[in-house]
């Protein structure tokens, strides 16, 4: 009886891994079908969404910033208090904001360079209209 015990369990454990194997062939992209129905968030493509494009973008979010800047002055209004100006407003939020160190370290690049340019006996640039210069390019 014991040597009959051993025998089943090896035919159970062969046929179990074999009907494992074919479950797991047959099973295709199933496991890849998860999430996907109705309510999930993607559509259903490994693709990632598009973004807009820059300037359409950058449209957009001026509208936004402007339909926000005009409630608030709406809100100031009915508060009894003067309307700012929204174009001002959206212009000083569209102007770049300037971070101290790095308008610190663009100056002591410049600065430096000027000192290689005198060594080499060229004439050395204004450092302030440098700074403002290489500023303006990365805003862009």
């Amino acid at each position: 009886m014991q040597e009959a015990f051993g025998i089943v369990l090896v035919v159970v454990v062969v046929l179990a891994a074999i009907v494992a194997v074919i479950a797991i062939a047959g099973s295709g992209s199933v496991y890849d079908q998860i999430g996907r129905g109705g309510l999930s968030l993607g559509d259903g493509s490994d693709r990632p969404a598009r973004a807009p494009a820059p300037r359409v973008a950058a449209g957009e979010r001026d509208e936004e910033i402007r339909q926000m800047l005009e409630a608030r002055n709406a809100r100031r209004l009915r508060q009894g208090r003067e309307p700012l100006d929204v174009d001002a407003e959206l212009a000083a939020l569209r102007r770049p904001a300037v971070d101290p160190g790095l308008a610190l370290e663009i100056r002591q690049v410049v600065t430096a360079r000027n000192a290689r340019r005198v060594r080499q006996g060229k004439e050395p640039l204004d450092v302030e209209a440098e700074v403002a210069r290489r500023l303006r390019e990365l805003a862009d």
